[in-house]
């Protein structure tokens, strides 16, 4: 595969960027709960931080109430080619060929922004004093644990298809702050409006 440093949309990059952070932050966070307060399916005796479950819970709701609904209509919008394709399953049939490893770059970033969301949902559901009370039962807490596990899993797939598909010039170009004239924050509403419209025809 070329390793051509590729060219990613300014937007794009801030929207990752920020999403990204603001989620390894959450995920970071929520295993620093789960092992202050629970502990059952192992656990590192990590220092313990006051406050840390409203700590998690402001990483969660920035993402739940503001980064995440940007990204997120980005992505099925103006990122749609970077997302599962209607034949991207059949395509993995092929994943000794760049096509293939492609298709999977994309069913794997879909899983990913269905997994973050899994995860913001079911945590919007757990009250903050079911752990410090010693409720640790609840199913909403346990659907969350899951999602929490699900979304370290894509993480980690997320980064290693990366690393396949474009290697290293492709994680560098995430992080460039240059642009095209063309992709200039002057002309993002232009660039939404156009994309609607011709979606709308």
């Amino acid at each position: 595969m070329s390793r051509a440093t590729p060219y990613q949309p300014l937007l794009l990059r801030l929207l990752h960027g920020i999403n990204g952070l603001i989620a390894i932050l959450a995920i970071i966070t929520s295993y620093w709960v789960y092992d202050t307060y629970d502990g059952r399916f192992g656990q590192l005796s990590l220092p313990q931080i006051p406050g840390i479950i409203g700590i998690h819970g402001t990483f969660g709701k920035t993402l739940l109430l503001g980064v995440m609904p940007a990204f997120a209509l980005y992505s099925f919008l103006l990122g749609s080619k970077r997302l599962v394709q209607p034949d991207s399953f059949q395509k993995l049939r092929q994943l000794g060929k760049p096509i293939g490893w492609y298709s999977l770059h994309r069913i794997v970033n879909t899983v990913m922004l269905l997994a973050v969301t899994f995860s913001l949902v079911t945590g919007s559901m757990v009250k903050e004093e079911w752990l410090p009370n010693g409720e640790l039962n609840h199913i909403w807490y346990y659907l969350h644990l899951t999602g929490w596990v699900i979304l370290v899993g894509c993480l980690a797939m997320h980064l290693l298809i990366s690393a396949k598909v474009g290697g290293l010039p492709l994680w560098v170009s995430m992080f460039k702050l240059n642009y095209r004239p063309e992709d200039s924050p002057k002309k993002w509403i232009q660039t939404v409006r156009s994309f609607v419209q011709r979606e709308d025809r």
